[in-house]
């Protein structure tokens, strides 16, 4: 058998096993994931996150049927809303409904620019949203700032995180660990032209597209 596709192949199980530890919430990060993959199927290969991401993908397809491109355009709209309350601190929706990839066990993910944290969660709470919890973590590797977590829970039963950064963060690159692309996200206009013109856009690194 050649090596190289049998290491593939190797690679895939722990990506799949990975996958399913994420996928019914039994871990919830993907090293941690990997890891106890590994460890289940007495392997010591370890795929990378993009092979456990496209495996997890898959296994939401396989699960959740057409139900997840509903949910999905569903909550793209809601993040819409969230996000013109909080127009003035130039939204960008990021993370798995932004990608296109969001599962039934998925949130909205939305990074706001202040640097005033309180004016953010008067915006919200004057809008009518129940701010479940908000959480501090550090924003440097040093623990020298921090960023401030918000966390909404919304009428569908989907919860939405906002993340509040430094202004002069607004035009700072970020690499995806998942991915290895440039978290871009979309924008309040951004957001609203797709669900107009294609509401189950993916934003996948074309090279990988899953």
């Amino acid at each position: 058998m050649n090596t190289e596709f049998f290491t593939s192949s190797l690679r895939r199980r722990v990506a799949r096993e990975a996958a399913l530890l994420l996928y019914t919430m039994q871990e919830k990060e993907f090293k941690q994931a990997k890891k106890r993959a590994a460890k289940i199927l007495g392997l010591r290969i370890m795929p990378t996150n993009l092979e456990v991401a496209e495996e997890l993908d898959s296994i939401a397809d396989e699960y959740e049927g057409v139900e997840r491109k509903t949910r999905l355009i569903y909550m793209r709209k809601e993040a819409l809303e969230i996000m013109k309350s909080l127009r003035e601190f130039n939204p960008r929706l990021i993370g798995s409904v932004w990608r296109g990839t969001a599962n039934k066990h998925s949130d909205i993910d939305i990074v706001v620019f202040s640097q005033n944290n309180d004016s953010v969660i008067d915006i919200l709470q004057r809008k009518g949203f129940t701010i479940a919890r908000t959480e501090y973590t550090p924003a440097t590797k040093d623990g020298s700032n921090e960023v401030l977590h918000i966390f909404i829970s919304l009428p569908s039963g989907d919860e939405a995180e906002i993340v509040v950064k430094d202004l002069e963060d607004m035009h700072r690159e970020e690499r995806c660990e998942i991915y290895g692309d440039q978290k871009r996200g979309l924008s309040i206009n951004q957001l609203s032209e797709i669900l107009k013109t294609n509401p189950l856009q993916r934003f996948l690194p074309e090279k990988r597209r899953i």
